[in-house]
């Protein structure tokens, strides 16, 4: 091999995509291009099936899009995404800035510009980049759009739902270099529009009747945890406006202060000079926001309801990184949009994870068959989405009766709360404990009251109403993580964060009981409640103080670090790939982390190249890990090539291993080999401590020696 040379960086460099614009007729073209397409699957959306074609689209109507790009790393951020939601792992609670999110997981600004170029060259309009790098908008005639993306735009009428819309006829497609980097197309078709999961409100009245504040603070124990919200910010996703008039007359009217909302439009969209129809489903949200976390801060985003608008706003929130929880209360049934747009939004949901943000979604209101109002009909078994996203928690709907005294009298399922199994998501790996075989994500996660019977107190429209729907219990489940969040933070402990792997794991400890109020009676229309998990109120409703005690890693336990005497299963080293191409959570030299070809990975692209250089050269690699207290084993492996031009058995390059101060292992150019060699070390005697593994090589001032590592790995058990 040649050696390295200290004054020659590497330069990639990304080509072009060249692009020949076509002349298009008024009609659409067939066949716009002629390099070879890669198309994309899921990006037709369902209704175009069982939907009447009534012609094409005009060729100069206009057309906006989001292309979604694919994040990077995949592997590396499920791993992360686990690690920093498991108590007594290293990363737990170590959120990352959307810079850090950036860095390590989001598409490069080589990939935004190789699109952005593409689209311009397709006689396309681009618009806005999000501010993560993860969608480009842009906009042009039905012709433009064709073309780009090798479809066609028709026009349909779903009888269903006596809707007319259009729609892409087949899948789209792009050219076969932008396949590594293009994740889907949304805003092909406008079919699917988002719904308040609300249920219909009473006759309006002057005066309130419902439950109170007061009633479903007592009732799930939110009055005693001793928070309020203080110091903590919650998103509402919303597609509507609302009145502040509305707002403050409820605040006067159960005693209620705390910071004024605050509108953030996504993509123009502010309709708060003219709420519409979805006036009752804001005002809800913000209102039952207020009721559960009062002094918690309110930021109100709005955006167009449409697949480009709903991916916008999802990536506004975690790029804006103000709040630390989303509640959201409207959604779709899977079958009615394509799964590409959702996983576009489940991508930015991944974001919010890393990040430290709870999303909270409204289960439905239509039961286990969540079209029933919708397109797709009453005859297919569906669940909503955002709920059925894995990286948010689902929130489904239960008849709360309150005693006298305003405490917790009993509960029993809402008939029609959203409930069911995913046909898009897969299961989570945190999905456990659950008596519920298969391989698909179940819905819901929790659940709280929704039921218009046992219904909220809304002012609305100027006039008080009663209202239900997971619309309600999506909200006060945001609200207790408000409460949390402050009570974390006192403590000194990390944010809730990702909430559905925390939730589960009290859930499958002996606190169940005591932090949750298993719902055992009900059902939706194909599902029933039962002890302990169940696909109509999840785990059940909250006992906040108690499941608060439990997250902190109190007596209600499910959260607290392995203790002396026990250990739980974990690898702990963070990037040991080094397949996110940068260096973090390592620290290294300059141009330790590599992936050129003059030394080969062990796998994967990237790995970490130390010296090489031909004279007195040191390069280090360190990472600081904590090793649990009470395993039995903790065992350091990893890959190693020794590549030498030095000859003989004396040793005048040298790698040497050290965790601390002490000195495991040294190599040098007498164990050079041909190829990578498998390394073991031993690390059991470091249990409970917290230590820096460094590896440091040295070269002497001639004859290179390289020290290749690959594929570090801690594994605790």
């Amino acid at each position: 091999m040649r050696h390295r040379s200290l004054a020659v960086a590497a330069a990639i460099a990304v080509l072009p995509l060249t692009a020949v614009s076509l002349g298009v007729s008024s009609a659409q073209a067939a066949t716009p291009h002629a390099a070879p397409r890669v198309a994309l699957p899921n990006t037709v959306n369902p209704a175009v099936a069982h939907s009447e074609k009534k012609g094409d689209v005009p060729a100069e109507q206009q057309i906006s899009v989001a292309v979604s790009l694919k994040l990077r790393n995949a592997a590396e951020l499920d791993r992360f995404l686990t690690a920093v939601t498991t108590p007594g792992a290293p990363e737990f609670g170590k959120y990352l800035t959307p810079q850090q999110f950036s860095d390590r997981f989001a598409p490069t600004q080589q990939a935004v510009d190789q699109v952005k170029a593409y689209l311009a060259a397709q006689g396309l309009t681009v618009g806005d980049v999000s501010a993560n790098r993860q969608v480009v908008n842009a906009h042009g005639t039905a012709a433009q759009i064709s073309q780009a993306f090798a479809t066609h735009e028709s026009s349909y009428l779903d009888r269903q739902s006596s809707r007319a819309f259009f729609a892409n006829d087949a899948a789209a497609a792009i050219p076969a270099e932008l396949a590594s980097v293009v994740e889907g197309v949304s805003g092909l078709d406008n079919h699917a529009v988002r719904k308040g999961r609300i249920a219909a409100p009473n006759a309006a009245t002057a005066t309130p009747s419902g439950m109170t504040p007061a009633q479903y603070q007592g009732a799930y124990n939110l009055n005693r945890t001793g928070a309020d919200g203080t110091g903590t910010t919650v998103a509402l996703w919303e597609f509507d406006g609302y009145k502040a008039s509305d707002l403050t007359t409820y605040d006067a009217q159960y005693g209620l202060t705390g910071p004024a909302v605050s509108t953030v439009p996504v993509d123009g969209a502010d309709y708060d000079s003219s709420p519409g129809q979805g006036e009752g489903e804001v005002e809800l949200d913000s209102e039952i926001v207020r009721g559960a976390a009062p002094k918690a801060t309110q930021l109100l985003y709005e955006a167009p309801n449409s697949d480009q608008g709903e991916i916008d706003m999802a990536n506004k929130i975690v790029a804006d990184n103000k709040v630390s929880v989303i509640s959201i209360s409207w959604g779709t049934c899977e079958p009615d949009t394509t799964a590409s747009s959702m996983t576009a939004v489940d991508n930015a949901f991944k974001q919010a994870a890393a990040q430290g943000i709870s999303v909270f979604s409204a289960s439905g209101d239509d039961g286990s068959r969540d079209c029933t109002r919708s397109a797709s009909g009453s005859g297919v078994t569906s669940v909503d989405f955002p709920a059925s996203s894995p990286h948010q928690t689902g929130v489904g709907g239960t008849n709360l009766k309150v005693s006298g005294t305003n405490t917790y009298s009993s509960e029993s399922a809402w008939s029609t709360a959203g409930g069911g199994v995913s046909t898009v998501f897969a299961k989570p790996s945190w999905q456990t404990g659950t008596g519920i075989g298969g391989t698909m994500r179940t819905v819901p996660d929790v659940a709280s009251n929704a039921d218009p019977q046992s219904g909220f107190a809304i002012y609305s429209g100027g006039a008080w109403a009663v209202y239900g729907g997971t619309s309600a219990a999506a909200p006060l489940w945001a609200g207790y993580a408000a409460q949390f969040n402050q009570k974390a933070k006192a403590a000194g402990q990390p944010a809730l964060g990702e909430a559905s792997p925390r939730l589960y794991a009290v859930a499958n400890s002996s606190s169940y009981g005591s932090a949750f109020h298993d719902v055992t009676t009900g059902a939706n229309q194909d599902f029933s409640t039962k002890a302990g998990y169940d696909q109509v109120t999840g785990w059940g409703s909250p006992v906040a103080d108690a499941l608060t005690t439990a997250l902190l890693g109190g007596t209600t336990g499910g959260t607290t670090p392995p203790p002396t005497g026990g250990c739980t299963a974990a690898q702990l080293i963070g990037n040991g790939g080094f397949e996110t191409g940068t260096a973090p959570p390592w620290n290294t030299s300059s141009g330790v982390v590599d992936n050129s070809s003059s030394e080969p990975a062990h796998s994967g692209s990237w790995k970490a190249w130390l010296d090489g250089y031909g004279s007195a050269h040191t390069d280090t690699l360190s990472q600081t890990v904590s090793v649990p207290a009470g395993c039995a084993s903790a065992t350091l492996t990893f890959a190693l090539h020794i590549d030498t031009a030095e000859t003989g058995s004396t040793a005048y390059d040298k790698l040497t291993l050290k965790a601390g101060s002490t000195t495991l292992k040294t190599w040098s150019n007498a164990n050079a080999a041909a190829g990578y060699v498998q390394q073991t070390v031993d690390l059991t005697s470091f249990a409970g401590q917290t230590v820096t593994l460094t590896f440091t090589g040295s070269e002497d001032g001639s004859n290179q020696t390289s020290f290749v590592i690959d594929d570090v790995a801690l594994n605790v058990k």
